[in-house]
């Protein structure tokens, strides 16, 4: 027979090992609990980053490239503008065939010598909705003298954010360069009383003068005139 020792023992062990049990058990649901938290941390994570990703417009690849048409102004002739107080130059436009709007268009003008100027009063930055900008050309001219504004032609160039070289795609904004226009200083009022003069006219005329065909007629209507009065004395 097994004595009260033995006893006390296996009592103790089975405690011990029920302890145990228990222990693991706990252990064991937290991990499992610990790793839903994570699963779902993951999740959340997840949706957030997605959440946060902007969806780009599916454009059929069959679309026609977007197109800007200059309407302000005209483009059947060069028009010219002057440069001083109070003159602004209206550029205007409408877009055709745009499945993606640019988020911004850049207005320049480019001239004949090289320069580029920006156009309107945001340093050629508009919004890519725009329609329509703006130029005072002469507080361009007074704001900025390190690159003055010259008499000559321009090219006015519009693009969206794919650059001012962007080849053409679908449903996006082709750059246009199709406007040519001019700018002009015009010059200084002088009264004829305070010595103004016509320096073309004065050359025209001495250039008549003294072409021969202007000699030739006025010898021509002479002799006409010198006839004439004979004949009405004989009369």
């Amino acid at each position: 027979m097994a004595s009260k020792f033995d006893i006390m023992q296996m009592f103790e062990k089975r405690q011990n090992n029920g302890q145990s049990q228990s222990q693991s058990q706990s252990v064991s649901q937290t991990g499992s609990q610990s790793g839903q938290v994570s699963q779902t941390g993951s999740q959340t994570g997840s949706q957030t980053q997605s959440g946060s990703t902007t969806a780009m417009p599916t454009i059929p690849q069959d679309a026609p490239a977007g197109i800007l048409t200059v309407t302000q102004p005209p483009q059947q002739s060069t028009s010219y503008y002057k440069i001083a107080p109070n003159e602004f130059i209206t550029f205007a436009w409408n877009f055709s065939y745009i499945l993606a709007t640019p988020t911004h268009l850049t207005v320049s003008a480019v001239c004949e010598n090289g320069n580029t100027y920006p156009v309107g009063p945001t340093d050629g930055i508009i919004p890519g909705t725009a329609a329509s900008v703006i130029w005072d050309t002469y507080s361009y001219q007074t704001s900025h003298p390190q690159l003055p504004l010259a008499q000559a032609e321009y090219t006015l160039k519009i693009w969206g954010d794919q650059g001012p070289d962007a080849p053409r795609a679908p449903g996006y904004l082709t750059p246009n360069s199709a406007l040519q226009f001019a700018l002009y200083t015009p010059q200084a009022y002088t009264p004829i009383t305070s010595g103004w003069s016509c320096t073309g006219c004065s050359g025209a005329l001495s250039q008549y003068i003294t072409h021969p065909a202007f000699s030739a007629v006025m010898a021509t209507l002479l002799v006409m005139f010198l006839s004439g009065s004979i004949l009405m004395r004989r009369i």
